[in-house]
């Protein structure tokens, strides 16, 4: 059967998002203009433009402006070779695209091993596209990718430029800035957090990781050599893993029921690896929602996911919902799965970051995505 390809995309994304519970009328949701996103992204819209709106309106009526957020800021030793590859080509009409974030927002409730923090970065960032022959890519960028902050005009990391900095909302900043360097639209947009994340698994009854080693990061997590069924807090802390140590030996447990065990760092961990879990694990939960038999078990695991994520106001609720269940049959092992290609840099006041070192046209070009 022939799906319609407008919705086959925003139900696709339903799915890799976990956002499923779109259908819902208490679903959240929040206002997403591609309009500003454009302005951010010429500098039509930036901060200086607000602070001198900003300005007026408070001489007539005194206040004071308000302070802005303090980001991290890099020294303009990189300038040069950020800017060499940003996009100078427009991808707006080859694909629909569609942004999920992953945000680092926690609050009381989150689970613990996590710790709290205050406001909300991007720890995932990844572009879905879909092409006029329903043909699926999905777009990993690192948050560690340094980039110019279009409103702001700070050098940053592009996890950042997803708070929210004067110009326009979180996503419209980000998309804004993803814009920039890829040269391509977002048309929507897809957001959870730690907490919606772990409520996703949880309601499909864990997800499975599978691993070449037992390895761990303290007390946060352990998988076995193997496949694992997990919960939400052991996959989210999995993937957000940064300090894994890998088993060096048997694993070994004293009379006290102490682990003795040998347990080494493991190599190569990075933001890219991070990545990679990332899209195994979306690849993992696509697999468990596949084996829904009915549209009824379906949508029990729809109504389970209150709060769970938030979508932009311009995706139909209604449509999507009409053709979800014919969307199953959706080969998700067919997917491309990519990341932006970049390469390591020290900064002058000694940050490790990426920078990306192939313009984003030519990389899709690559890949055989457009022509």
């Amino acid at each position: 059967m022939k799906i319609n390809k407008q919705l086959t995309i925003f139900i696709f994304i339903l799915i890799i998002g976990g956002i499923a519970y779109s259908i819902i009328p208490s679903f959240e949701r929040e206002e997403f203009n591609p309009e500003i996103v454009e302005d951010i992204s010429s500098g039509t819209i930036t901060t200086t433009t607000i602070e001198t709106i900003e300005t007026i309106e408070n001489e007539d009526t005194n206040e004071e402006p308000a302070d802005g957020d303090s980001e991290e800021i890099f020294e303009n030793d990189v300038y040069d070779n950020l800017l060499i590859n940003n996009s100078s080509k427009r991808i707006d009409n080859i694909f629909t695209s569609y942004l999920v974030i992953g945000t680092d927002e926690r609050s009381e409730n989150s689970s613990a091993s996590r710790g709290t923090a205050e406001g909300s970065r991007a720890d995932v960032i990844l572009i879905v596209m879909i092409d006029d022959q329903s043909k699926v890519s999905m777009v990993s960028l690192p948050r560690d990718l340094l980039i110019e902050d279009p409103c702001t005009k700070k050098i940053q990391r592009i996890n950042s430029s997803f708070n929210n900095n004067g110009c326009g909302s979180n996503a419209e900043n980000l998309s804004a800035v993803i814009l920039n360097i890829t040269g391509l639209k977002i048309d929507h947009f897809v957001k959870f957090t730690f907490e919606g994340f772990e409520k996703i698994i949880d309601s499909l009854n864990g997800v499975e990781i599978c691993v070449d080693e037992t390895q761990r990061e303290g007390f946060s997590f352990e998988l076995q050599k193997g496949c694992n069924v997990v919960s939400g807090e052991i996959a989210l802390n999995w993937i957000v893993s940064r300090n894994t140590e890998v088993l060096d030996g048997q694993k070994l447990i004293d009379e006290n029921g102490e682990d003795v065990s040998n347990w080494k760092p493991m190599s190569g961990v990075s933001d890219l690896t991070r990545i990679q879990k990332q899209q195994r694990l979306i690849l993992s939960l696509m697999q468990r929602i596949n084996n829904f038999e009915s549209f009824n078990s379906f949508l029990n695991f729809v109504n389970a996911l209150e709060n769970a994520f938030t979508i932009d106001q311009n995706i139909s609720i209604f449509e999507a919902s009409n053709l979800l269940w014919e969307f199953r049959e959706i080969n998700f092992e067919k997917v491309n799965k990519l990341i932006v290609p970049t390469y390591n840099y020290t900064t002058e006041n000694g940050a490790q970051v990426l920078i990306l070192n192939e313009n984003f046209y030519n990389f899709l070009s690559s890949k055989d995505l457009i022509d």
